[in-house]
């Protein structure tokens, strides 16, 4: 993903999305470039209008469902609600091992 973006960085800064220029924007923010993986972004890009590509994808992305989201985004308020009642659980223990009438193993 991050070549794809340094690709689309170049060409929306007026470059043209070339190897050299992947590799330069990647290295200013200190990722180090995989050739074989630049070289792949480049040859799909080739001949193609970025602009033409972006349209295509959010037509693509207006058509996928929504609603499989849901569910997860559902779960993870339930997961969070169970943990600090789980925390609430594992206090009481606490408190009733200090509860030992000011004796201990070792007094």
């Amino acid at each position: 993903m991050r070549y794809v973006a340094a690709a689309l960085l170049a060409a929306l800064g007026g470059g043209e999305p070339s190897a050299a220029n992947i590799k330069k924007i990647l290295s200013s923010v200190g990722v180090d470039a995989d050739d074989e993986k630049v070289n792949m972004v480049v040859k799909e890009l080739a001949g193609k209008n970025i602009e033409e590509l972006i349209e295509e994808g959010k037509e693509k992305l207006g058509t996928m469902p929504a609603a499989g989201a849901a569910p997860a985004a559902a779960a993870a308020p339930a997961g969070a609600a169970d943990a600090p009642a789980a925390a609430k659980k594992e206090e009481e223990p606490e408190e009733e091992e200090d509860d030992d009438m000011g004796f201990g193993l070792f007094d």
